[in-house]
């Protein structure tokens, strides 16, 4: 008998052709689960994950979908069933985040942040809710430190995911009886090309005089704590927010 944490499971990773999403994907295979690799635009990367999976030993298979379109979530679903049989993880990683100071928030930039940092969480929850076994399944929401860090400038990505860590704690509710768990990770300052892209890293590109740590999280940091929620290690927690922030929060 494998004594791998996600032996026989499968499990969908949105957002997963890169950063915290690839980290995720990757860890999730080395512990059993057949993954479904998520991706919007970057089918290369996503292949790359792919391959590194299947170098392994794993099991994964690269599937295109932008879930910020609703219209796009049942194919995503229809093809990890078609694939793998099954479905029993759902991570909502995908995620967008954009810095802009109040005089600059337009209505495109407010729905940009909604239509995939909180519908496509919750509309892509809703389906798989209907998929996942009589034995229950479990959710993980990738939300992030800024929702109770609050910083100047983040004024919409903040409200899109306290609205995501709000979606934890009543789903959490709702699916308990269905033996569906749900629970979120909230990273703080991670180390990926986003990170590098985005204005928060000062003119030396550090931030790590601002965690007490002194480092700026990795990938890899937060991929346990994901696999944690997800396999029976955590059977009897729900409705959880599992900060990962390096005392940053």
């Amino acid at each position: 008998m494998s004594n791998q944490k996600l032996a026989n499971r499968v499990a969908l990773v949105t957002g997963a052709s890169k950063g915290i999403g690839a980290c995720i994907a990757e860890h999730l295979a080395r512990e059993g689960a057949s993954v479904v690799v998520n991706y919007a635009s970057s089918q290369a990367g996503a292949d790359k994950v792919v391959a590194k999976i299947v170098a392994a030993g794993g099991k994964a298979v690269a599937v295109q979908a932008d879930v910020s379109k609703p219209e796009q979530i049942s194919a995503l679903l229809h093809a990890t069933i078609q694939h793998f049989g099954r479905l029993d993880v759902l991570v909502n990683n995908a995620g967008i985040y954009e810095v802009a100071p109040l005089k600059q928030i337009t209505p495109e930039h407010f729905h940009r942040h909604f239509n995939l940092n909180v519908l496509g969480p919750l509309l892509l929850s809703q389906q798989a809710a209907e998929l996942f076994p009589e034995e229950g399944g479990t959710i993980v929401n990738v939300s992030s430190v800024v929702s109770t860090l609050s910083p100047a400038g983040t004024t919409v990505y903040n409200a899109s995911k306290s609205a995501l860590d709000g979606i934890t704690r009543s789903l959490a509710k709702e699916l308990g009886p269905r033996k569906i768990r749900v629970n979120s990770v909230n990273p703080g300052l991670i180390e990926t090309e986003g990170l590098h892209a985005s204005p928060l890293l000062d003119a030396k590109g550090s931030l790590e005089q601002v965690s007490p740590l002194g480092r700026i999280g990795q990938p890899e940091d937060i991929a346990p704590a994901v696999l944690y929620l997800a396999c029976s290690d955590s059977a009897f927690m729900t409705g959880e927010t599992l900060y990962v922030a390096g005392g940053l929060h």
